[in-house]
């Protein structure tokens, strides 16, 4: 009886672990990084000049 135990509990460690490796993604990362530039495009004639 033991041994079915064990042989229970480690077929259900090695298929959660390939499930999590496996299933979809669950991270709740806030959307931050590099944006594109969404102002005024550059004029030379608005550019100051030193």
């Amino acid at each position: 009886m033991d041994i079915s135990k064990i042989i229970a509990n480690i077929t259900q460690y090695i298929s959660e672990a390939a499930m999590r490796i496996f299933g979809p993604t669950d991270d709740a990362y806030p959307a931050v990084g590099v944006q594109p530039f969404t102002g005024e495009p550059y004029d030379e004639d608005t550019d100051d000049n030193w």
